[in-house]
């Protein structure tokens, strides 16, 4: 608790969207503080579950009045033991769907219960996004993923990264991962069950026009930032932004999630040395890309849901 910031004294008892604003913009502030005194070394340690039951309401509030949560199936996450929560991934970094999840996972489960998300190290180091790292967003990577699954937490990845979360809006009715299949493998080798979680709105949350890939390799920015995209949208204040700066607000798309039930590899496909990678990761896409046809089909305008 930061009891001397000012912003915090303007929230109201009950939360409103607006409160919801002035308290996330009083926790940036405790972030930033946070940040001049050097934050954990050890990024799971950032987690924090009196902040998100102190906040939780407020990002509640304001998910509610932008993105009209709509969250479903989150009794398939099992409970008292690790498991991969695997998703599709849309909204480019201003990771929406990771928002309204998260949310709904804490108010389902409560806020003692530790859930991660792993994040593209631009969105889980960036000071601005410094109040999610609290939520228990992580640096994408395997050691911090086998770090949750060891406290049993389930862990949230997108294997699709920047090359999903950037396609084209067009595309928002599709599972693209580019063949990347390191989720399958994490789960084999920790032996932790895969949670579908498939998700639709967050690509109407800007115009999507291309994601630069070419561009992106030119500059080299693969090398520089583990950037392979270089995309161009168009979306509020300014208009056209490039890889979502210089500073995009996102449209009030409606976001539904769905959480499918878990999937043992071992079980369906038999033991650890005859599971043919390529076809879990075939089977499980395809799951999900149905599931995501039916979500697209549900809706009737883009934004509108």
């Amino acid at each position: 608790m930061h009891p001397a910031n000012p912003l915090r004294r303007l929230a109201r008892h009950t939360p409103t969207p607006l409160d919801g604003i002035v308290e996330y913009g009083a926790g940036f502030l405790d972030d930033l503080v946070e940040i001049v005194e050097g934050l954990p070394d050890d990024p799971i340690d950032a987690w924090d579950p009196e902040h998100i039951r102190r906040t939780l309401p407020y990002l509640k509030a304001i998910n509610a009045a932008y993105f009209r949560p709509d969250v479903r199936g989150l009794e398939n996450i099992p409970v008292g033991e690790p498991s991969l929560l695997v998703g599709n991934h849309s909204g480019g970094l201003l990771i929406a769907d990771t928002f309204v999840l998260s949310a709904a996972f804490y108010d389902h489960f409560g806020p003692d219960r530790r859930f991660h998300q792993l994040a593209h190290d631009v969105a889980a180091k960036s000071p601005v996004l410094g109040l999610i790292r609290r939520y228990g967003v992580v640096p994408a990577s395997h050691a911090n993923a086998r770090a949750a699954f060891k406290l049993g937490a389930p862990v949230l990845v997108y294997p699709g990264g920047d090359y999903e979360t950037f396609r084209p809006s067009w595309h928002g009715d599709q599972i693209e991962f580019g063949g990347r299949q390191g989720f399958v493998k994490l789960a084999l080798e920790e032996n932790v069950p895969i949670v579908p979680v498939v998700a639709v709105g967050g690509q109407e949350t800007a115009l999507f026009l291309t994601r630069g890939e070419r561009a992106a390799k030119l500059l080299r920015l693969d090398k520089l930032a583990r950037i392979k995209v270089l995309p161009v949208s168009i979306g509020p204040p300014l208009g056209i932004n490039l890889l979502d700066l210089p500073g995009r607000i996102p449209l009030p798309a409606k976001i539904t999630i769905q959480v499918l039930p878990p999937v043992d590899l071992r079980e369906r496909y038999g033991t650890n040395v005859d599971v043919d990678v390529d076809d879990a990761y075939e089977q499980i896409t395809t799951d999900m890309q149905e599931e995501l046809t039916g979500l697209s089909e549900e809706r009737t305008l883009p934004v509108v849901g």
